[in-house]
C-alpha cells in the first residue's frame, strides 16, 4: 500500500500539461459546428420545410409529420459530411444523467448488400426499454414498452461518430419518465401566464421566454490519485480524510492564476464545447482547492438545461485526457467548500423586454414591479416545493454549511427593491394619477437601470435578485437543472394565471367608479392586487444572514418549510398545493408525481446504502489492518526499550508510543463497534417494504453513523505512521498540480 500511494503522489507531480491544439478559426468561427443549427437548417432543408421548422421551433406550432422524411435526410446529409455513422434518441431518465442507444445508419438494400437509410420516423420516436430506468412503479419489469419523441427546440447535435437527437421519454401509457417532458410543459405554462399578463402593458407581446444561466462549481483530482481512493471511485466522495493544514483560509485560490494543466483542460473543454454550441463565458478558480467554475452566457432554459448536461458528460470526457477526472458531487471534501450550479433565470419577450428588469418609465416600472412580485408570490406559496426540486443525498451535504444557502428558501432584494414594494404597499389612494397621454404616473423614486451597482449582493440568500433576473443559489452542481426550472416555473406560471384572474374581476369595478375620467380602471386593479400580494409574500422577504441561528427560529415563525431531512423534504411534491398546481397547468399529474417521488427515496436510500458498505469495507480491510500493523510496530519499540533499559527508564522513554498504542487500540475498537452497529442499522432498514419510510430509516438510523466511524479514523490518519497510511491525503488530493 505504500508504494501505490507515494508512486500515485509522485507520478501526479510530475505530470505536465498536455497540448491542446487551437483551432485556427477564432470562436465566433467554429461556435456551432457540430450543431444542425438554422444555418445548417437552411443549407440543407427545403425552403418550405425549413419555414415549417422556424415556426415550430419559435411559435410552438405543432410538428408536422409529413416534413419529418425531408428533415431527416437533410440531417443524415449533413451528418454523413461529418464522419457520423449512427445516430442516438439522447434523452435524461430520472437518473440525473443522460441516456442514449446507438444505431448505424445501415440497413438491407434487398439484393445482398447494404444502403444508409434514416428516415422521418427513426428521427421522431424511438422505443427504448422503460423497464430498465427508474419509473417509480409506473412501469414494471414485464412492461418494458417506452417512447421516446423528438423535440425540435432543441438542436441535433454530433459527438464522434454519433448524430444525437435531444428527446423527450414517456412511458407506453403517456406518463413522463424523464425530465424534459414537465420541464416543456412548465415552460409553455409561464410563457402562456405571463404574456397574458404582459398584455396589461404591451399588448403586442407574443410570446414570454424564460431564460438559465447556470453556473458550473466542481473539482478536479488527479487520476492515479483517484484511482487510489475507493470512496471517490464509488461514491464521488471521500468518506474519510482529516483536514489539511492548509485549505482554503487564505482565500488565495479564489480568482487566483489558474494552474497550467488545468488551464490546458479547460482550454480544450471550451473549444470543444463551443463546436457543440456551448457558449461559455466565463472561467475561473473557485474558493476552495482545486475547485473551478465554468459559466454560459444566457440561453433559453429548455436549451439551457441540454447544453448542461451536455457539459457534465463532456467534462469527464476531456478530463480524463488530461489525466484528471471532474468531481460533481455537493461535497467532496469535509471542510471545505463544495460546488453548487447557481441558477440564473429571468424572463423576456418576444420584443427584447427583460420582465424582471426595471424600466425607463413609470408603465415599465410597474410592470418590472408586477413580476418581481408574482415570483416572489410562487416561490413563498411554493418554498416547501422549491427546495424539494434542490435536494438530494449529495446537495444535503452542501445546504446550510456556511458557504451555500441554508435549506431554507428565502429571498434577497436589496434595498431598492424593498423600498419600491414597501412604498406601493403603503402609499395613499392618490399616489398614482395619469396625465393624457403620457401614461401612468407613479409617484415613486425612478429606479436606476443598472440595480446591480446600488445593491448589495447577500451569498446566504438561496432567491437572491441580482439586477435584472433572480439567482437560485441552491441547486447542486451535479444536479439536472430541470428539476428547479420545472418547480420555479410552475410556481410562478400559477402566480401570474392566480394574479390575471383577481386583476380582471376587478377591473370592471374600477371602470363604474371611474367612469367619465381620465384615470385606468385597469392600473389601478393591478395596484390593489400588488399591494395584496406585497402583503401576502413578505414572510420570504430576508436580507439578513441566513446562516444565522436566528433566522431559522425567524422562518420557522414566519410559516417557512425548515424541515432538514432529504426525505421528508421530498414529501413537499404530495402537497395538495403542489399536486393541484402541476395538474392545473397541466405539468404533471398526481401519478407522475408520486411516482417521481418513489424515485427520489429510492435513490437516496441507495446512494446511502453505498456509502455505508464502501466506509464498512474501507474501515475493515484498510484502516485498522494498517492501524494495528502500526501499534505492533510500536509494541515492538517498548517490548525492545524494557530489554534494553531499566525499568523506571524504559517506561520513561516509552511513554508516548504506549500512549499512542492505547489510542489505536480505543479508536479500533470504536470504528469496529460503528460499523457492527451500521451494519446492523442497515439490516434494520432494508426490511422496510416502503420505500418512503426506508428512506427515512436511513437518513435517522444510518447516515449518522457514517460520521461517527469517520471522526475515529481521521483521528488515527494524525496518529499512524505516514509511510504506512494506505489512502491519498487531502494535502495530496487537493494540492497536486
Amino acid at each position: 500500500m505504500e508504494a501505490l500511494r507515494f508512486q500515485v503522489v509522485g507520478e501526479a507531480f510530475k505530470k505536465k500539461p498536455l497540448d491542446v491544439k487551437t483551432p485556427s478559426e477564432r470562436p465566433y468561427e467554429y461556435f456551432g459546428k457540430k450543431v444542425f443549427n438554422r444555418e445548417k437548417m437552411y443549407k440543407y432543408l427545403p425552403k418550405q420545410v425549413y419555414e415549417k421548422m422556424i415556426d415550430v421551433m419559435d411559435n410552438g406550432a405543432r410538428l408536422d409529420r409529413d416534413i419529418a422524411d425531408s428533415v431527416a435526410a437533410g440531417m443524415k446529409q449533413w451528418a454523413v459530411e461529418n464522419g457520423v455513422t449512427h445516430y442516438t434518441h439522447w434523452f435524461q431518465p430520472l437518473t440525473e444523467g443522460t441516456a442514449e442507444k446507438h444505431d448505424s445508419f445501415i440497413e438491407h438494400d434487398g439484393k445482398g448488400g447494404m444502403v444508409e437509410e434514416f428516415t422521418g420516423k427513426l428521427l421522431v420516436q424511438q422505443e427504448p426499454d422503460a423497464s430498465s430506468f427508474p419509473s417509480g412503479g409506473i412501469r414494471s419489469t414485464f412492461e418494458a414498452r417506452g417512447y421516446s419523441a423528438w423535440d425540435p427546440t432543441s438542436p441535433v447535435f454530433i459527438i464522434d461518430d454519433t448524430l444525437c437527437i435531444p428527446t423527450v421519454f414517456i412511458s407506453y401509457s403517456g406518463e413522463a419518465l424523464d425530465y424534459k417532458a414537465p420541464l416543456l410543459r412548465a415552460l409553455h405554462a409561464v410563457n402562456v401566464a405571463a404574456t397574458d399578463v404582459c398584455h396589461y402593458f404591451d399588448p403586442a407581446v407574443k410570446k414570454v421566454t424564460s431564460n438559465l444561466g447556470w453556473e458550473q462549481e466542481y473539482f478536479l483530482v488527479d487520476e492515479g490519485l483517484y484511482a487510489a481512493r475507493p470512496d471517490l471511485l464509488l461514491t464521488g466522495r471521500t468518506l474519510m480524510g482529516h483536514d489539511s493544514a492548509k485549505n482554503q483560509q487564505m482565500d488565495d485560490h479564489y480568482f487566483g492564476s489558474i494552474p497550467e494543466r488545468v488551464a490546458a483542460f479547460m482550454r480544450d473543454l471550451e473549444i470543444q464545447a463551443l463546436e457543440l454550441g456551448v457558449p461559455c463565458k466565463t472561467r475561473h478558480n473557485e474558493v476552495a482547492p482545486n475547485q473551478f467554475e465554468l459559466a454560459p452566457i444566457f440561453e433559453e432554459t429548455n436549451l439551457a438545461v441540454d447544453h448542461n448536461m451536455m457539459l457534465m458528460s463532456l467534462m469527464k470526457k476531456v478530463a480524463r485526457k488530461h489525466g484528471f477526472r471532474v468531481l460533481l458531487h455537493e461535497k467532496p471534501f469535509a471542510g471545505i467548500n463544495g460546488s453548487g450550479k447557481h441558477n440564473n433565470w429571468s424572463l423576456s419577450t418576444d420584443n427584447g423586454i427583460l420582465l424582471h428588469a426595471p424600466g425607463k418609465t413609470p408603465e415599465a416600472n410597474l410592470r418590472f414591479a408586477t413580476f418581481i412580485v408574482e415570483t416572489l408570490m410562487g416561490v413563498y406559496k411554493h418554498n416547501g416545493l422549491l427546495k424539494a426540486s434542490i435536494m438530494s443525498a449529495t446537495n444535503a451535504h452542501r445546504l446550510g454549511a456556511n458557504e451555500a444557502p441554508p435549506a431554507i428558501v428565502s429571498s434577497f432584494l436589496g434595498k431598492q427593491v424593498s423600498e419600491l414594494l414597501d412604498h406601493i404597499e403603503k402609499a395613499d389612494k392618490d399616489f398614482l394619477s395619469m396625465t393624457g397621454k403620457q401614461g401612468l404616473k407613479m409617484d415613486i423614486p425612478e429606479i436606476p437601470e443598472l440595480l446591480i451597482d446600488n445593491t448589495d449582493r447577500n451569498r446566504t440568500s438561496p432567491f437572491a435578485f441580482t439586477g435584472n433576473r433572480f439567482e437560485f443559489r441552491a441547486v447542486g452542481s451535479e444536479a439536472n437543472c430541470a428539476s428547479a426550472m420545472i418547480a420555479l416555473n410552475s410556481a410562478v406560471a400559477e402566480a401570474l394565471v392566480d394574479f390575471k384572474k383577481r386583476v380582471d374581476a376587478k377591473i370592471p369595478e374600477y371602470e363604474k367608479k371611474l367612469a367619465g375620467t381620465e384615470h385606468s380602471a385597469k392600473f389601478h386593479a393591478i395596484i390593489d392586487v400588488l399591494r395584496e400580494d406585497i402583503k401576502t409574500c413578505k414572510p420570504i422577504r430576508f436580507d439578513g444572514n441566513g446562516y444565522s441561528d436566528e433566522w431559522v427560529i425567524e422562518a420557522e415563525k414566519r410559516g417557512l418549510d425548515v424541515e432538514k431531512s432529504c426525505p421528508k423534504i421530498f414529501e413537499r411534491y404530495l402537497d395538495k398545493e403542489s399536486i393541484d398546481m402541476f395538474e392545473s397547468l397541466g405539468v404533471m399529474t398526481k401519478k407522475e408525481l408520486e411516482a417521481r417521488n418513489e424515485v427520489k427515496w429510492e435513490t437516496y436510500t441507495k446512494k446511502i446504502q453505498i456509502e455505508a458498505r464502501v466506509l464498512g469495507d474501507l474501515s475493515m480491510n484498510h484502516i485498522i489492518p494498517v492501524a494495528t500493523n502500526y501499534q505492533s510496530q510500536l509494541l515492538k519499540n517498548v517490548e525492545n526499550m524494557s530489554a534494553i533499559f531499566p525499568v523506571d527508564k524504559a517506561e520513561k522513554l516509552s511513554a508516548r508510543n504506549i500512549k499512542i498504542i492505547e489510542e489505536i487500540a480505543e479508536r479500533t475498537s470504536a470504528i469496529e463497534k460503528g460499523v457492527e452497529e451500521l451494519v446492523n442499522a442497515r439490516k434494520l432498514a432494508n426490511k422496510i417494504e416502503d420505500e418512503h419510510e426506508k428512506a427515512i430509516a436511513y437518513h435517522d438510523k444510518v447516515e449518522p453513523k457514517l460520521d461517527t466511524i469517520r471522526y475515529e479514523i481521521d483521528k488515527l490518519e494524525l496518529i499512524v505512521d505516514d509511510a504506512l497510511w494506505p489512502l491519498p491525503k487531502y494535502r495530496e488530493l487537493l494540492f497536486i498540480r
